[in-house]
């Protein structure tokens, strides 16, 4: 079956195990630090979609990486940023995904209201919202469903897990939708 997805963000937890003098780093460009509205310094790149949160203690958070590899070349290019201020990092790092953002479409179109009454675990308020979320039993995924056939799927830490809750997904609407 052909891929029916494509990642468009993923969310990861990064721990540098040193810590990061913030007022310092947040002399380098690209960088927003307000430590009285929230305690972690935004660093953007100008060339690359990759956004991370950085915080004193040396726990990262990363956005914006459309995979593993977006996020390791990221990471590259803030760890020289990060010698630039004098820190230096001595420990293996470890790239933790938390979430994988995917959209998609299946092609065909889709009744939501024969699909809300018909399939557990769905929420559809048309009046709310035009989507109908789908939230996979036992899991953390969440799937949100338009008319039109376009999907986006939410809660996943990796690639077969998108792929085996597309299968759940399909198999649903087959049988009731």
């Amino acid at each position: 079956m052909p891929k029916l997805y494509k990642v468009e963000n993923i969310v990861a937890s990064i721990s540098l195990k040193t810590l990061i003098p913030l007022k310092k780093l947040k002399k380098l460009p690209n960088t927003q630090y307000n430590p009285e509205q929230f305690p972690g310094l935004v660093f953007r790149f100008k060339d690359i979609h990759v956004t991370f949160l950085v915080f004193g203690s040396g726990k990262l958070v990363c956005t914006g990486g459309r995979s593993k590899e977006d996020i390791t070349n990221a990471m590259g290019k803030l760890l020289k940023e990060l010698r630039k201020i004098g820190v230096r990092v001595k420990s293996k790092w470890k790239i933790e995904i938390q979430n994988i953002v995917a959209s998609g479409n299946l092609n065909r179109q889709l009744d939501l209201n024969k699909i809300a009454y018909s399939v557990d675990e769905t929420e559809y308020n048309p009046e709310q919202f035009p989507g109908l979320v789908y939230k996979l039993v036992n899991s953390k995924i969440t799937f949100l469903l338009f008319g039109t056939g376009k999907i986006v799927c939410t809660g996943a830490k990796n690639i077969p897990e998108i792929d085996s809750a597309i299968k759940v997904l399909i198999s649903a609407i087959n049988k009731k939708g």
